[in-house]
């Protein structure tokens, strides 16, 4: 599979004649618990050549897309995001992007530029930032899939997976892993409620989805009752964030340089 997702990845810098610096994977595979059916969410990042930066128009506006996505198949999902949107969203600590530098999986990295984001990433890092973007996702995932019509597996782990990020971000003020299970055996106490996530981690990978009406009232309960704590510690959070807009136009300018090797 990986030859096909480096394939594609080949294709895409061909099409839009572009440089691929950074292939990862980011949904359930990276998560821990793939099924039979799980497709290859691959999510990258990419940058143009110099000319196409220099013009009256900057990227992301009009015709000039910073966005490359192609259709999704049975297989594979693949999405990437171009360097001065990937840059301006590091700078805002975006929880996706930040999880996309700590993926296990990777499927391709080349030129220096992702070491130098890993590198700025625990400065970058703002506690905030991450406790609001997994709270709302955990609130409306919660509302949405557990409180509205039938519930599957999979809507508890879409529940489940950013409550313990918050949870991990409030410990150890860091950038949660990806890996569920390593969440899971870090941050909960044996006993029912652990039992009984093992239990749809089971059923997850084993394929049985179950599209029938599912409910367990102790992960109910244990989420409804986390979300609302998690929400009153971030009104106490006051976290001051340094601006480091000069250090990632400098690595944007060098990785032109590297990439395309033309000096700005």
């Amino acid at each position: 599979m990986k030859e096909t997702i480096l394939h594609s990845l080949a294709k895409i810098e061909k099409d839009f004649d572009v440089k691929i610096l950074y292939a990862v994977e980011s949904g359930s595979r990276a998560w821990g618990f793939p099924s039979k059916d799980s497709d290859y969410d691959v999510r990258f990042i990419y940058v143009h050549k110099k000319e196409d930066y220099l013009s009256i128009d900057q990227m992301g506006i009009g015709k000039k897309r910073d966005v490359i996505d192609l259709p999704i198949n049975d297989l594979l999902d693949i999405t990437g995001w171009e360097l001065t949107k990937a840059l301006k969203l590091f700078r805002k600590s975006n929880p996706p992007l930040m999880e996309w530098l700590s993926s296990g999986i990777v499927y391709y990295q080349a030129f220096s530029t992702i070491d130098k984001m890993k590198e700025l990433s625990k400065l970058v890092f703002a506690p905030n930032s991450c406790l609001h973007h997994y709270l709302n996702m955990a609130s409306n995932n919660f509302k949405k899939c557990l409180q509205e019509g039938p519930v599957m597996i999979k809507n508890y782990i879409n529940v489940l997976r950013p409550v313990l990020a918050a949870q991990w971000t409030e410990k150890y003020n860091e950038v949660p892993p990806l890996e569920f299970p390593r969440l899971l055996e870090d941050l909960l106490p044996e006993g029912e409620l652990k039992d009984a996530i093992h239990t749809l981690l089971k059923w997850k990978i084993s394929g049985d989805e179950l599209d029938y009406e599912l409910k367990i009232d102790v992960i109910n309960q244990f989420l409804n009752g986390e979300i609302e704590r998690l929400k009153e510690y971030t009104t106490t959070l006051n976290v001051e964030l340094t601006d480091f807009t000069p250090q990632l136009d400098q690595l944007f300018r060098s990785t032109l340089e590297e990439v395309w090797h033309e000096r700005i």
